[in-house]
């Protein structure tokens, strides 16, 4: 607006000298064709000024669903309640790739000059490569592409959109490799008004701190914690239908109705149950058995600047009427508590999370000699605190320590003496470590491990890691 302004002084002004001047008519042309010119320049440069900030927004709302889905009523109220948690390490960049769409004179900021509409399609990804070099076992040290993740979110129109994301992990999948190939996401939404919005498709669940925003810039540490992996299967995701809503209070509200996970798929004879006993019966969207739908709720409060207070639960039986399964009554239960609060440098997490399954007692008998029957309960919490210890230009640093406690065989159901399997010990582990962030959406990453019950896992983590 300064520009123009001046521009427009100088018009003026340009009008007020010709006659003293004694410019002829065709000079005095000339001038007003030029400072024309120069007045269209300045419209070109304001607009793609304005599509550039719509697009940085734009891009950091597909980033995160949690903040995103608050977009509609950030507008209307002033309320702190639409912020995201803050975190040290942005989480999004503005995106490589943006198709917009014509521009629209409705609405527009400075009269006369066309407002284009917010970027119709955005590119996002995120990915990174880790390094792990257990210390008691140095020929076990290996390096992983541990995940790369490409992702597009398209708006129909104001109100709707589709938001896609795509993964691979550990490099190569195919029938031969360990690798894989899944969709996480893909999901229509719609912006009813007054904060209220619906979705429909393959989505993440809202549960825990990580399990939707989960880009290596967005945790402390090379990996994921135990407990929102372990316990709270993280990237979890679920097809079905949602609804969410903010309030002016700084309360946003989600429930839905969703497939759940599946006992069938239970393997007594691995490992895979102990390692997460959800993480081995979600269904992720793969012909997933509908007969018994799951329902979940989440409540998250940001009334307060840099704090975070919530909560969620997700519950459903797991059995979907199969012919002579011993355990179609058995229901799933997820819950879990999580705070973070951002006190000036410091960061400041702490999360409960615990899960239960039920009527499992029929189940657990015809896996009798197996070393993983089904648990009854499995639990974790953990704390971290981490601090800004120093920040020059692009690079900041960020050092932090974990303690966590978690148990995925915490108790089983009463089966005959003998038959049984005992119960396992909470697992204990103390991770200290740093994240260096580089710009605005690369960090680098190193951590020690320390395990109390395994002691074989300890291990020295190095690791990169990107998003936009």
């Amino acid at each position: 607006m300064m520009k123009k302004t001046l521009l427009a002084h100088s018009l003026v002004t340009a009008l007020a000298i010709a006659p003293a001047a004694h410019a002829d008519e065709a000079a005095l042309i000339r001038r007003i064709d030029q400072l024309a010119a120069e007045l269209e320049k300045v419209k070109a440069e304001l607009t793609a000024t304005r599509q550039k900030a719509d697009a940085v927004d734009q891009r950091q709302q597909a980033a995160n669903p949690m903040v995103a889905s608050t977009a509609a009523t950030t507008s209307a109220s002033p309320a702190p309640s639409a912020q995201p948690v803050p975190v040290p390490t942005p989480v999004a960049a503005a995106p490589t790739a943006v198709v917009t769409s014509p521009a629209s004179p409705a609405g527009s900021t400075y009269p006369g000059i066309e407002a284009p509409e917010r970027p119709r399609t955005v590119f996002s990804a995120y990915g990174e490569i880790n390094y792990n070099r257990p210390t008691r076992n140095a020929s076990g040290a290996q390096v992983d592409v541990r995940r790369s993740v490409l992702g597009f979110e398209h708006r129909f129109d104001e109100r709707t959109k589709v938001v896609t994301e795509f993964e691979w992990e550990h490099a190569i999948a195919s029938a031969g490799d360990r690798g894989e190939a899944a969709i996480e996401q893909v999901y229509v939404e719609r912006e009813f008004g007054l904060g209220l919005r619906g979705k429909a498709g393959l989505f993440l669940v809202p549960a825990g701190l990580l399990n939707q925003n989960h880009e290596p810039t967005a945790y402390y540490g090379v990996e994921r914690n135990f407990v929102e992996t372990a316990i709270i299967p993280t990237t979890w995701r679920e097809a079905g239908v949602g609804v969410g809503k903010t309030l002016d209070n700084g309360l946003t509200l989600e429930g839905g109705l969703t497939t759940g996970f599946d006992l069938n798929k239970w393997d007594a004879s691995s490992s895979e149950g102990r390692e997460s006993p959800l993480g081995s019966i979600h269904q992720e969207g793969q012909f997933a058995k509908a007969r018994n739908l799951a329902g979940y709720g989440a409540a998250n409060w940001r009334g307060v600047p840099g704090l975070l207070i919530g909560g969620s639960v997700f519950t459903g039986t797991a059995g979907h009427a199969t012919p002579d399964f011993a355990a179609n009554n058995a229901r799933v239960t997820l819950w879990d508590l999580h705070a973070r609060y951002n006190p000036g440098r410091w960061d400041l997490s702490a999360l409960y999370a615990r899960g239960t399954i039920s009527n499992t007692e029929a189940l657990n008998l015809t896996f009798v000699g197996n070393p993983s029957p089904v648990p009854s309960s499995f639990y974790g919490w953990y704390g971290q605190a981490a601090y800004r210890l120093w920040k020059q230009g692009d690079y900041a640093l960020f050092p932090f320590v974990r303690y966590e406690r978690f148990n995925t065989a915490k108790s089983f159901a009463a089966v005959p003496a003998g038959l049984g399997v005992a119960s396992a010990p909470d697992e204990r582990v103390v991770t200290v470590g740093a994240n260096m962030r580089v710009g605005s959406g690369v960090v680098l990453k190193a951590d020690y491990q320390k395990f109390a019950e395994d002691k074989s896992r300890d291990r020295v983590n190095l690791g990169v890691g990107f998003s936009f």
